[in-house]
């Protein structure tokens, strides 16, 4: 009975209650998102929130490809149509990559593509209404734009992973807390070796990390043989590429807790 929030980069969002998924094998295709709410066709999925309720005392964030960031209260998305709503307005050449749903307490640490990281305190974003742009995240330089954004906790670890198979994990105490809309500081030597960032996770040395090529290669191992090392390091080799294959995709796996 809980619903899942789907966020598009175009910063629309659709309301799907779960139960309207079908339930099927872990080898299943799946069913396409478009047969099951009205997007765009050329529009793609950055996020999704499950919610169990549309609290008052819930805020989504969200941030966008060139640095913007927005905060809105949850129950501003209470009342979904067909056709979605808008969750956030974006410039052009802007697309939505990254949703978090917090407290209004929490940190946050965005992340670019050419190796900058920025983190603050999630109360130097005032809330605004669906409809609003938001403010500056993070000042970019020419060429860069935003990977991600997490929500650090003190005992998790930053993992950053780049487009040619490195990573390198970092404390969070390594990232001083600044204000919104900075440069940021060094989260990983970009070079040509290691290629520039792709993404930005939290991690612990429980977790086990599953990385997927754009040629279909697939990597599972464990975030403790990634070992720790400063911000301006450009991290070790997680996986040997193919001539012009390139990290895709980075998930956590989450280790299970014993009975």
């Amino acid at each position: 009975k809980d619903y899942l929030l789907i966020f598009t980069d175009k910063g629309q969002v659709h309301c799907l209650q779960v139960y309207e998924i079908p339930q099927a094998s872990r080898l299943s295709k799946g069913k396409a998102i478009v047969n099951l709410v009205q997007m765009e066709q050329s529009a793609k999925v950055s996020s999704t929130i499950p919610v169990k309720e549309f609290s008052a005392d819930k805020y989504l964030v969200m941030v966008t490809k060139m640095g913007q960031i927005k905060k809105t209260r949850l129950d501003a998305y209470s009342n979904p149509r067909k056709g979605g709503i808008i969750g956030i307005t974006l410039d052009k050449d802007d697309a939505l990559i990254g949703v978090e749903m917090t407290d209004g307490k929490q940190e946050l640490l965005i992340g670019t593509r050419q190796g900058k990281a920025v983190r603050f305190s999630e109360e130097k974003v005032r809330e605004m209404g669906r409809g609003a742009r938001g403010v500056r995240a993070i000042s970019l330089v020419k060429k860069d734009e935003v990977i991600d954004m997490v929500v650090p906790q003190k005992v998790s670890t930053i993992l950053t992973v780049t487009e040619l198979g490195f990573a390198k994990r970092t404390t969070i105490d390594e990232y001083r807390l600044t204000s919104r809309g900075g440069k940021g500081v060094i989260n990983i030597k970009v070079t040509d070796k290691n290629g520039q960032a792709v993404n930005l996770k939290t991690v612990n040395d429980k977790d086990e990390l599953m990385v997927i090529t754009q040629n279909g290669i697939f990597l599972r191992c464990a975030i403790k043989d990634i070992r720790e090392t400063g911000r301006s390091s450009q991290g070790v080799r997680l996986i040997k590429l193919q001539d012009k294959d390139r990290v895709s995709c980075v998930a956590p796996v989450i280790a299970e807790e014993e009975a």
